[in-house]
């Protein structure tokens, strides 16, 4: 029997309607019985980040984070980029992770949702730093960007509902899982 890898999707997005969590509801969907998804889509939960509230008790929402990346045998971010960088919410979350040892030698890898002919060049920039304090193993092969027009959104279920689109966002989050392997 082969072993049920854990893949977290973490969604860098507090918008409504966002493209990289439309990533993050669909992935589920399309890798299979061999993959347990644990989303986290609760960004706006988290309290400021404080290395004076880096202690144990944790905060609840930033307790129940780490368990979530502690569970997963890999990590796929998916974040927008706001004014050349990471969205502050989002690094605030990546902040978090930097005083546990949860994501240490954890392979991880991104999706860039972006339609924009830019994409998000500095958001990645910037998160390929930060994962680098953490200690995350970044796969290089498993950053990659899939523009996500919001045509290709349903409305109704906020996954995408594009083909192609659909093909990008898994081959990413398969690169990422064989490296678990």
């Amino acid at each position: 029997m082969t072993r049920r890898e854990n893949l977290a999707l973490i969604s860098g997005s507090t918008r409504a309607g966002s493209t990289n969590t439309a990533v993050v509801l669909t992935l589920p969907e399309l890798l299979g019985d061999a993959v347990r998804p644990l989303p986290y889509l609760d960004l706006g939960k988290l309290p400021h980040f404080s290395p004076d509230d880096d202690v144990e008790p944790l905060p609840p929402e930033v307790a129940r984070l780490r368990a979530l990346v502690a569970e997963a045998h890999a990590i796929l971010f998916c974040t927008p980029e706001y004014a050349g960088d990471l969205p502050g919410s989002f690094k605030n979350l990546l902040d978090w992770t930097v005083g546990g040892t949860e994501i240490v030698d954890k392979p991880v890898g991104w999706v860039n949702a972006s339609s924009s002919p830019t994409g998000a060049q500095g958001a990645h920039r910037a998160l390929r730093t930060v994962l680098g304090y953490t200690g995350a193993a970044v796969v290089d092969a498993a950053c990659v960007r899939v523009p996500v027009p919001r045509s290709a959104v349903d409305s109704g279920t906020g996954k995408i509902s594009d083909p192609l689109v659909r093909e990008g966002i898994t081959e990413a989050a398969r690169t990422l899982l064989d490296a678990c392997r």
